[in-house]
């Protein structure tokens, strides 16, 4: 009888959490209880004054964020000075979970935030904008033990950075709770009759998104489609260990939300977007989020993308993937020792 009584005790307070029917909607969870401590670590000046950045020399890393406990972050928030492109790619992004040794986020800053070719551009989606000098995230980051950021400087350049880390502590997690990770590749030149490998990872996870920056190594080549014929390529997907894909889309900017080549230019959506569309030097930034319909896997998952209709064209692609997963992740791609190799 008192396991029955705790059960139902149990139940009435989950029932009691939810919001009633009247509060239905889409910030309708923001009325529901919130358990945890706010927390915020940022780059503000620690003696009152207003030299509210850090200086990060060449070959410096510097140490975004550091708690231990369990907690979330909810929100990032960066910018930095000069914002050229040699630091967009050679400021390095690194996120450390639970102690782990090899990081789950490695990635270039620019390219973290969802725009390629070490270029500034205004755009908002749901997890990722670029805002009038602003750098914004809120794909949510869950911990369960301990959390450690760097972005290291392998620049020439010195760099002034401004940040703020929002999150709240002292919470709860369940052990099904799944780490953010995101991992960066690049291949310049693409492989002939290859296709691009966005996303390579092996676990218990989900995938929900990428940015992928493509390039036309050869735009002024004869060829039947034309400069941004490598947009003929599709997506092909394996799911834990498939011979064959068993997700084949219907070409690049189709997976992207668009249509016809990007016909009517850049534009930002929640969920997907073209940031970047250069008539001059054949090249496109687009992002696809999925949120609305993450890919889940038991084992693996492998994302790959054709450069052209047959893998025929000479392409400079890289790309971020995001996705969540249990620890320990897959080894990632060496990431790139020659700070030359990164930039656009």
């Amino acid at each position: 009888m008192n396991r029955l009584l705790l059960l139902l005790t149990a139940l009435a307070s989950a029932a009691d959490a939810r919001p009633p029917d009247a509060l239905l909607g889409p910030l309708a969870d923001l009325a529901a209880p919130r358990s945890g401590t706010p927390r915020h670590q940022s780059s503000t000046d620690p003696h009152g004054g207003n030299v509210d950045f850090r200086s990060v020399a060449p070959g410096q890393s510097l140490t975004l964020f550091a708690h231990d406990g369990a907690g979330v972050v909810h929100r990032f928030w960066m910018t930095f000075f000069p914002r050229e492109p040699k630091l967009h790619r050679q400021l390095v992004l690194r996120m450390y979970w639970d102690g782990e040794d090899s990081p789950s986020v490695e990635v270039p800053v620019g390219d973290f935030f969802g725009v390629g070719f070490g270029e500034y551009r205004d755009y908002a989606s749901l997890p990722l904008a670029e805002t009038s000098g602003g750098y914004d995230c809120y794909w949510p980051m869950p911990f369960h033990r301990s959390a450690r950021w760097t972005l290291t400087n392998v620049s020439d350049v010195p760099a002034l950075v401004w940040f703020n880390v929002d999150y709240t502590a002292d919470v709860r997690l369940g052990r099904q709770v799944r780490h953010f990770h995101a991992q960066w590749r690049r291949e310049n030149p693409t492989t002939p009759s290859v296709g691009y490998t966005i996303l390579d990872a092996a676990g218990h996870g989900h995938f929900v998104g990428a940015a992928l920056f493509m390039r036309n190594r050869q735009p002024e080549a004869p060829t039947f489609y034309g400069p941004f014929g490598f947009l003929e390529g599709d997506e092909m997907i394996f799911v834990d260990g498939e011979e064959k894909p068993s997700i084949v889309g219907t070409g690049t900017e189709d997976y992207f939300g668009a249509g016809f080549y990007f016909e009517r230019g850049t534009f930002a959506a929640p969920y997907h977007g073209a940031v970047i569309k250069d008539d001059a030097l054949a090249r496109v930034s687009a992002y696809r989020w999925h949120v609305e319909d993450a890919m889940p896997f038991t084992r693996s998952i492998r994302v790959t993308i054709e450069h052209g209709p047959a893998n025929d064209y000479d392409g400079d692609y890289s790309s971020v993937a995001f996705f969540y997963q249990d620890e320990p992740h897959a080894p990632f791609p060496p990431f790139p020792t020659d700070p030359a190799r990164l930039l656009p």
